[in-house]
């Protein structure tokens, strides 16, 4: 079985990818990893070692910090520009997204060919605050887009399909939400989030309400629409209230309230 291709985001966490690169050896499969590092203040190992049999490790290190997403979308548009036909999985380095898994979704992808397959976690590990502003989250996200946010990054990209995803604006700032706003296939997968593997993550809470917002703002337009609607009809009901609270005492031949 010839290699399949990892895309992973870095920043800082090198002792988690090392762990990483080491567990998709022990899948049995290889793979041709590329490492986007995000201008990470300690460079790459020079000892990162993994992807046995004909895989290899390649680190593309960007100039300055461009923040996950924008680190996803430069690595897929490198990915893309090569000739190369073999599908690409999307991981965080940090073990969360546990690399078990990855043959999972490629088999699901081998499967349901010209569809992107993300992994829907079934099963989070942070603790109950952030699960309420999470859900809380999901719910705002489909109140305002009509798309219900069950899926993150983790994910198996088909080549076929890499040229017009590197072409959707939206991808920029939040890649998942390029894929549903474009309306490119896809399926899902279940699988559990897995624990953080080494350090403590970047993301604060500025971080993950920003990454919350730049998914909502892949739907601008519907946002737009919908919250333009919404006004309507409560400034409809408004004036229709006050109306028949007028009206009301017209009718019975009362006059007009006193605050009339």
């Amino acid at each position: 079985m010839g290699s399949s291709r990892v895309l992973i985001p870095v920043y800082e966490d090198w002792a988690a990818v090392t762990r990483v690169l080491t567990e998709l050896d022990a899948t049995g499969r290889s793979f041709d990893v590329l490492l986007v590092d995000d201008a990470s203040i300690t460079p790459a190992p020079a000892t990162l070692t993994g992807t046995g049999g004909t895989g290899s490790i390649e680190v593309l290190r960007l100039r300055r910090n461009l923040g996950h997403q924008r680190a996803i979308a430069i690595g897929l548009a490198y990915l893309e520009s090569r000739d190369d036909r073999s599908p690409v999985v999307i991981m965080d380095g940090d073990g969360e997204d546990q690399p078990s898994d990855v043959p999972k979704l490629l088999e699901a992808a081998e499967a349901a060919p010209g569809r992107i397959v993300f992994a829907e976690r079934m099963r989070r590990s942070e603790g109950w605050l952030f699960s309420v502003l999470y859900h809380s989250y999901r719910a705002a996200h489909w109140l305002l887009t009509g798309e219900r946010v069950r899926v993150g990054n983790f994910s198996a990209v088909p080549s076929s399909l890499l040229p017009r995803l590197v072409a959707v604006s939206e991808l920029w700032n939040h890649y998942a939400a390029a894929v549903f706003k474009s309306r490119l296939p896809y399926t899902t997968i279940p699988t559990s989030r897995g624990v953080r593997y080494a350090g403590n993550s970047t993301m604060n809470y500025v971080a993950l309400v920003t990454h919350g917002l730049s998914a909502m703002a892949a739907f601008g337009d519907r946002i737009g629409v919908r919250l333009l609607t919404a006004t309507v009809l409560i400034a409809l009901a408004a004036g229709g209230a006050l109306t028949l609270a007028l009206a009301g005492p017209l009718l019975a031949g009362e006059g007009l309230p006193p605050w009339g």
